[in-house]
């Protein structure tokens, strides 16, 4: 059975095993059942979250223990690679083979990279523990929003959702400044042994409290094998074009136009043979929904002011007020406080009312405007400025991160949620990856010359300054390189906010657009008045499909 006939199933009789999964599974779970299972899947976000910055602050003690500043790069590439390339296969599988022994996999393949790290005694250990631990947590990020969406009707789920959004935003935001401080207490190796506490509970949660009924169809469905490599490959692809341009290669280097190429290629063969296979890894009849592309669209470019802004703010607060790393975090936390208060706030007030366009709206232009004040500072500004234009910035991302999701969760029937659900987070990954990097690229190639016309002019000053680029040497320098090297930095990052508030106008124009569909009042009900997939009539390859199914 192909995805266009069940969703129409899911419409017209309500026969489909995603309905009377998600009906079953409400009645067989508890309030208490679930707010348990609710738990562990925010245990399990929370893990994958954390891991993608706890690492940041700590690299360069463990590249020094393990003699590996060659390799360093690695660390954190080797876990975004995995994890952004096997987000789509987790939603399609779990869709076709049921979510719960899925989760309790990913939780497994996770806890299992951690053990690695925690006692690798070279770097390839460590990054080949990096490597497990992504290709768990693809499944983590996924499937836990693909879960709640099986065990909490779309109505209720908005205060789940604001809930998981603030996990997810607090725990990026506070990874850096726990991972400095596990660093210079316990030690980097703590960093993944916390993990193991965390991902006991999220594996007993699942194990003993998740009741999903056993997903049964007609005949075994076919494996996109062909599409879960090219999605491989295109992702390896540019997430190395990302993380080498302008670094490690110029950007017109054969490596980098290689790379892009491959991208390029393997993304129009991705799109070929998703066309003509039963159960493609990502339909191309998601984008016959108006709100799912307008969603993955606009979840792009927020992801890229956020990710964005959480990569460089705070060396900037380091270097430009000569601040300790652990006082930078504390001043990011402003904005992980409004994060968590406004998305748990909307969040209730979704699940109440039931109206939710309007906010992601309001998150985009509070966004952009957050970034406009925060292209005018300047290194004299007091700190209290920079704090309060992050709060605003929090204030934007709590109002609209999750909320998409929802939106997308409630385009679709339960049987297809999990597919969907990846699909938007896998692009909005993608595109938040290639943001930092580009922003990174230009960031670095202005510093350096804002360096070069700032310090004497001579090739051995500017290299000197520069290679002293670090918040403590920096303070050491004597006061007109300090104020060069300070206002070099101001200047060749604060403008670059600036570039990014079109993007954020661009994403609320596109929210306007959105389709405001009621909210399903009960599990395996979907919130449309008409199947959503039944538009994939209007999509060429779709509709092949869709006849050759019929």
């Amino acid at each position: 059975m192909t995805d266009d006939t069940a969703a129409a199933a899911a419409e017209h009789s309500g026969s489909t095993i995603g309905a009377d999964a998600g009906e079953d599974s409400a009645e067989s779970m508890s309030r208490g059942a679930v707010l348990w299972v609710f738990v562990g899947l925010l245990v399990a976000m929370f893990m994958f979250s954390l891991n993608q910055t706890v690492l940041a602050t700590a690299l360069p003690t463990i590249v020094g223990e393990l003699d590996g500043w060659d390799s360093m790069l690695w660390v954190s590439t080797a876990f975004m690679l995995a994890s952004t390339a096997t987000m789509p296969a987790y939603g399609k599988i779990g869709d076709l083979f049921g979510r719960k022994p899925l989760f309790i996999v990913a939780i497994s393949i996770f806890i299992l990279g951690s053990v690695i790290a925690l006692f690798a005694d070279s770097m390839a250990m460590l990054i080949t523990g990096r490597v497990f631990q992504g290709l768990g947590g693809g499944g983590l990020m996924t499937l836990s929003q693909a879960i709640i969406a099986t065990i909490v009707p779309a109505r209720s789920r908005g205060k789940y959702m604001g809930i998981m959004g603030s996990a997810f935003a607090v725990s990026s935001v506070a990874g850096p400044l726990l991972g400095g401080w596990i660093t210079e207490g316990p030690g980097w190796r703590w960093a993944f042994a916390i993990n193991l506490p965390l991902g006991a509970l999220a594996l007993l949660t699942a194990v003993f409290l998740l009741k999903l009924p056993h997903q049964k169809a007609a005949q075994r469905p076919r494996i996109d094998g062909g599409g879960m490599m090219l999605i491989v490959v295109f992702t390896t692809c540019l997430v190395l074009l990302s993380a080498w341009g302008g670094h490690q290669y110029a950007w017109t280097d054969p490596v980098i136009i290689g790379l892009g190429a491959a991208s390029l290629i393997s993304a129009a063969v991705f799109v070929f043979v998703e066309c003509r296979v039963t159960e493609p890894i990502v339909p191309m009849s998601l984008f016959a929904d108006r709100n799912f592309t307008l969603c993955t669209i606009a979840g792009v470019f927020i992801g890229v002011a956020m990710f964005g802004v959480l990569s460089y703010m705070p060396t900037y607060l380091q270097m430009v007020h000569g601040v300790e790393a652990a006082r930078a975090g504390l001043m990011m936390t402003p904005m992980m406080g409004c994060v968590l208060i406004v998305s748990t706030s909307i969040g209730f007030v979704v699940s109440r009312w039931g109206r939710y366009k309007i906010y992601p709206i309001i998150g985009a232009v509070v966004m952009g405007t957050a970034l406009f004040f925060m292209s005018r500072m300047h290194p004299d500004d007091p700190a209290v400025i920079p704090i309060a234009e992050l709060a605003m910035l929090g204030a934007g991302i709590g109002l609209s991160m999750q909320l998409l999701v929802l939106i997308v969760q409630n385009s679709f029937p339960v049987s297809m949620v999990g597919t969907a659900t990846a699909s938007n987070n896998f692009f909005r990954q993608i595109g938040a990856t290639l943001g930092m990097s580009v922003i990174g690229s230009v960031f670095t190639a202005r510093l350096m010359t804002n360096l070069a016309e700032a310090l004497p002019a001579t090739a051995n000053g500017a290299a000197d300054a520069s290679a002293q680029l670090t918040p403590a040497k920096t303070a050491e320098l004597p006061a007109p390189v300090h104020e060069a090297v300070v206002s070099s930095y101001n200047d060749a990052l604060v403008p670059i906010f600036l570039w990014v508030v079109p993007l954020l106008a661009i994403a609320a124009l596109i929210l306007l657009c959105v389709k405001e569909i009621p909210l399903a009042t009960r599990v395996g009900q979907q919130g449309n008045t008409r199947t959503t997939l039944e538009n994939s009539s209007e999509v060429g390859c779709a509709s092949s499909a869709s006849a050759g199914a019929h």
